[in-house]
């Protein structure tokens, strides 16, 4: 990494959001009730099932041991006797919901996240799914996927989740070095990913993804290498290279190595590398942390403009009803955000009561839509189209910022729009908070995001 380079990582390496969502959820306004949700959530369903059709995003929380760098929502335990009654909640949720639409869906795509989706045993899902799938129309370009644990996605789990119209399957990798896994408590072998992919793709399924992190204890040039080596032989069709958060404020358990971890400059330096490896690999930057071969949906959608990005990360998919189901799940429906509870008894039990199990939320205003669209049009597209009018409404300090970027070489803008240039790209979300007036009126450091960078 260049004297350049470095500075600017240096400057910009500040908490700021992944927009998976606008507002982001700290600062959604929680001006939502359950009744007015279900309001909004049915003049979705009107206005674009039959055009768009709905996306589902099933969380499933449980775990049967605590990867100690995760930041997901989730429950460790062994006892498999909470697979039915969880299933069953959600069940109910669903039923809720197809209750508010009045008719039958149209499917546009499933994604089942955790946890870890393969605690459930095969039978536990084909449960839940197969009753989702009697109660909704699938389109034929519906677009299904889960996150895989390599050491407990059975060939069982494949063939049932292939049987109902899985395709897609994504696997948790982060790092194969040894010492690595030991510290962050996700101890998986080389061989084991390896069968996993291979019978995955004998099954049927036609893209195989690996989530690598970059910035974990132990961590190293030498380690990300042999990694990515290990990667190349094994040829996934789409590879997220996630950037480590780090809040211990937050997950206690990433206090326990906090002493191995390397510094700012060593982080984006295994970025740096794991990009140039992957660039001869022959995979494509997509958008933020992710990359594709040629060919893949993905990528194809990328160079069509048509990529979209919400909870799930880059979809091909621009559903604008999305549907959380499980706790903590979180639903966009285009005019507002929902949010479920984040705790799984109290969850289980508004469902199975027949109320909302929906705790926060945000109703968008036009600024909000307006907001949103701009943002997902850089994080998406590396660039976006605007008015003389709103380019005139831009103030005093977006406009320093814009030029401070354009002096900087990281993006170029004018009256007409704005393009993030290739030395901007690893900026995208400090770029986009230049848009955000809803975090411009705070501090950013208040909400407990991850460092961009």
């Amino acid at each position: 990494m260049n004297q350049r380079k470095a500075s600017l990582v240096e400057k910009y390496n500040i908490p700021a959001p992944r927009y998976t969502s606008y507002p982001t959820v700290p600062l959604w306004s929680n001006d939502l009730s359950g009744e007015s949700w279900n309001i909004l959530v049915k003049k979705a369903f009107d206005d674009f099932n039959d055009s768009e059709g709905v996306t589902l995003y099933i969380h499933l929380p449980y775990c049967e041991s605590l990867c100690t760098y995760c930041g997901c929502n989730k429950r460790i335990t062994k006892n498999h006797q909470v697979e039915i009654p969880y299933i069953d909640a959600v069940i109910e949720e669903w039923k809720h919901y197809l209750e508010i639409f009045g008719k039958n869906p149209n499917l546009s795509g499933i994604h089942l996240g955790g946890g870890t989706p393969t605690f459930f045993s095969p039978e536990s899902l084909q449960k839940l799914l197969g009753f989702i799938r009697d109660s909704a129309t699938v389109l034929p370009h519906a677009e299904f996927s889960f996150e895989g644990h390599p050491n407990n996605t059975t060939r069982e789990h494949l063939q049932t989740l292939y049987n109902l119209g899985f395709r897609r399957v994504s696997y948790g990798i982060q790092d194969f070095d040894l010492e690595v896994q030991k510290t962050i408590h996700r101890i998986q072998t080389f061989e084991k990913v390896k069968e996993a992919t291979e019978l995955a793709r004998e099954i049927g399924y036609t893209s195989v993804n690996f989530d690598l992190i970059y910035g974990l204890p132990h961590q190293n040039m030498a380690t990300i290498t042999d990694t990515f080596s290990k990667v190349a032989s094994l040829k996934p069709d789409r590879i997220a290279y996630y950037s480590y958060a780090h809040l211990p404020s937050v997950f206690k358990a990433q206090k326990s190595f906090e002493a191995f971890l390397p510094n700012e400059t060593e982080k984006r330096r295994l970025y740096e590398k794991g990009k140039e490896i992957l660039s001869d690999m022959g995979y494509f930057e997509i958008g933020m942390d992710h990359f594709a071969v040629e060919n893949e949906p993905l990528y194809e959608a990328k160079l069509a403009k048509k990529l979209h990005r919400n909870f799930m990360g880059y979809t091909t998919s621009p559903s604008r009803v999305l549907i959380g189901l499980g706790n903590s799940s979180i639903s966009d429906i285009y005019y507002a955000y929902g949010q479920n509870d984040k705790n799984i008894d109290t969850y289980k039990q508004s469902v199975l009561h027949s109320q909302s199990p929906i705790q926060k939320g945000h109703v968008m205003s036009e600024t909000d839509l307006h907001t949103k669209s701009l943002i997902l049009d850089l994080i998406c597209n590396h660039s976006t189209d605007w008015s003389y009018d709103f380019f005139t409404s831009l103030n005093y300090q977006q406009l320093e910022k814009l030029n401070e970027y354009q002096m900087e070489g990281l993006i170029n803008y004018s009256p007409k729009g704005l393009e993030i240039l290739k030395e901007g790209i690893p900026f995208i979300r400090i770029i986009c908070m230049t848009f955000d007036q809803r975090m411009m009126a705070k501090s950013e450091k208040q909400f407990g995001f991850s460092k961009a960078i």
